[in-house]
């Protein structure tokens, strides 16, 4: 199941809920439910400084994590 990001539109908090890609959006924690849904961008920086962050992953079965890639 996919991890979306919601803001309440009436109070302005931020979360998060792990559901079905075809599930309604849900009520934020105060119970309000004029939310919008976030658009989240995942990426993996480096703390050595220079150089643009690298993609996540090296490609075959497992990202390149056991060698196969």
């Amino acid at each position: 199941m996919p991890l979306y990001e919601y803001r309440c539109r009436t109070c302005g908090v931020l979360f998060e809920r792990l559901l079905p890609m075809r599930a309604a959006d849900p009520a934020c924690p105060d119970g309000h439910t004029d939310v919008a849904r976030l658009l989240s961008v995942f990426a993996r920086g480096s703390s050595a400084g220079g150089g643009d962050a690298a993609p996540i992953g090296g490609g075959g079965c497992c990202g390149g994590a056991c060698g196969c890639g």
